[in-house]
């Protein structure tokens, strides 16, 4: 059996429990008149199938020149996804990618062993105040993807499944749900979307995958006869049949979760990985920079100027 602190045999079932075993309220931080909610990692919650990291990021409103700067950092470990609702960023790896990340597109960056990136908002085309918003995840690694080279793969919005109907609109971003499946590839199974409801519209949960949770981005959704509102993440009960219904003023909602991991991992600074190990490992290679023979980190081509150096903790 994988992985889940949900599955207890000794946990009681059916009617004797509520389908809803953990609610996160994300801790808040403010980054300089651009706010980010953290839900994953959660006190209760390491991970949800193998989101491990959950990130709403804004909504907020860049002025020209001054948005989002994130300079290169190292990765190992993980999947990142970046999903806008509202406007652009530039993305850079050290595989040589240039990419902007776009409303409903996909940016599917595996990191391996190890990957260096960085995300701006750096048009300079840019003159009017741009508005800001969207989810960042990333996904742990099983143990036999922890060590393959690092990837990128990028879908455009229009390639992605769209399922609309009985007041709902479903776009499909990673992984399988509702008998469709996104272009990407991913390392394990696991659905993630984007869900938009109208007022009392209602969605099931997908029912074939072990571990479930729901982000509510906007508006509010009630699950057997209680109410969440925005900014809150509901991880269900493995097994059992879920369905929610949108508020009167209608619902967004992120969608996610799938098999679950063969264990916990650990997490330090911008590294994932399945043994302490790994990390010390990681941590000594970014340290030593000599980009230019380093073993695992390159500085990204383009944006090779500058990096985030190794936090001192």
């Amino acid at each position: 059996m994988s992985w889940n602190p949900a599955l207890d045999p000794h946990c009681p079932t059916g009617d004797a429990v509520d389908a809803i075993e953990t609610v996160i309220i994300p801790r808040a931080r403010d980054l300089g008149g651009f706010e980010v909610r953290r839900a994953l990692p959660a006190p209760k919650r390491q991970m949800v199938g193998s989101f491990i990291f959950f990130d709403q990021m804004g909504p907020a409103e860049f002025l020209p020149t001054k948005g989002m700067d994130v300079r290169p950092h190292p990765h190992i470990g993980l999947a990142t996804i970046s999903y806008l609702y509202r406007g652009r960023m530039h993305h850079r790896d050290s595989l040589g990618t240039d990419s902007w990340i776009e409303p409903g597109a996909v940016n599917w960056m595996v990191a391996g062993r190890g990957i260096t990136h960085s995300e701006r908002t750096d048009d300079e085309t840019q003159v009017d105040p741009m508005p800001f918003f969207g989810i960042q995840t990333w996904v742990a690694l099983p143990k036999d993807h922890e060590d393959l080279d690092p990837t990128f793969e990028h879908a455009p919005a229009d390639a992605l499944p769209v399922m609309e109907g009985e007041g709902k609109e479903v776009r499909l971003i990673l992984g399988n749900a509702y008998g469709e499946r996104a272009p990407v590839k991913t390392p394990a199974e696991m659905f993630y979307a984007d869900a938009v409801l109208q007022a009392g519209a209602s969605i099931p949960l997908p029912d074939d995958h072990e571990d479930r949770g729901v982000y509510v981005v906007d508006g509010s959704v009630e699950v057997s006869g209680d109410t969440f509102e925005a900014g809150q993440m509901m991880v269900f009960r493995p097994g059992d049949r879920v369905s929610m219904k949108a508020g009167e003023r209608g619902a967004r909602v992120m969608l996610l979760g799938g098999e679950t991991l063969e264990g916990p991992r650990h997490i330090w600074w911008n590294f994932v990985a399945s043994s302490k190990e790994r990390i010390e490992e990681a941590k000594e290679s970014w340290r030593a920079e000599a980009w230019e023979s380093n073993p695992r980190f390159h500085l990204p081509p383009g944006d090779d100027q500058e990096f985030i150096p190794l936090p001192k903790r």
